[in-house]
């Protein structure tokens, strides 16, 4: 297992157990249809639990272009290293994303609302303001990454074994990625991860889908400029109060 196959594996993680979890409450005719937004919420964190497990042994599991950013940044990853990070994560967003839409096939065509289809793959406003949109992915990301640098990481020895928490050190990312979703993603859905957001809207694009709605290609540029505006605002914080 190589880092960038990590990232590729844990964003695929990411992705398949979070828009799954939007496409069980969402798509019509599904077990968890319209079981709401704190099942959303509760699966995105859980999503992320088990995506940093996955990776995080073998590339520290950024599973988000934006933590790439900021850890470069602050001086904690190799800016070398942040391309190679994106595309994998891109390349694991897309095969996430292609997954649940085999998964849920049916309940595709079942659905009649374009709009509906798509929010499986992406996110959309609840209320369409760039201004605040924009702002409200800034925000978001920026309470991701500034935590994220200020997480302390279990060790390992010499010898192989685990000092700290082990798997259990997932425990604190996944708690924060649900606690942004509770208090801070109605506005926006919360992407907070470029590739998350972009990677899916790419693949909404070029799947098989009777759409009935535009991808949306407008608001595309907010969930990816904004959570990289608040990797760097989270970055610059950091090195300041160092």
């Amino acid at each position: 297992m190589t880092p960038f196959i990590a990232e590729i594996i844990g964003t695929m993680l990411l992705i398949l157990l979070g828009n799954g979890v939007v496409a069980n409450v969402i798509l019509k005719g599904t077990k968890g249809n319209n079981s709401g937004w704190i099942v959303i919420c509760t699966g995105w964190g859980l999503a992320v639990y088990i995506g940093v497990v996955v990776a995080a042994p073998y590339s520290g599991a950024h599973l988000n272009p934006a933590v790439s950013i900021g850890l470069a940044l602050a001086g904690k990853f190799d800016w070398a290293s942040v391309p190679s990070f994106v595309l994998a994560q891109f390349i694991g967003a897309m095969i996430g994303a292609t997954v649940v839409w085999l998964m849920h096939r049916d309940h595709f065509k079942a659905t009649e609302e374009g709009d509906t289809k798509r929010a499986v793959f992406c996110t959309a406003p609840a209320i369409r303001n760039p201004i605040l949109n924009l702002f409200s992915e800034v925000v978001g990301t920026f309470v991701l990454v500034f935590t994220v640098l200020y997480f302390t990481n279990a060790s390992i020895t010499d010898s192989g074994s685990i000092v700290g928490l082990g798997s259990l050190g997932a425990l604190p990312v996944a708690f924060l990625v649900w606690g942004i979703g509770l208090s801070l993603g109605g506005t926006t859905g919360y992407a907070i991860n470029p590739a998350r957001d972009l990677g899916p809207r790419i693949m909404h694009a070029l799947l098989p889908i009777s759409k009935k709605s535009i991808n949306d290609w407008g608001y595309s540029w907010i969930p990816v400029l904004g959570p990289i505006i608040g990797a760097i605002a989270a970055a610059i914080l950091m090195l300041a109060l160092s």
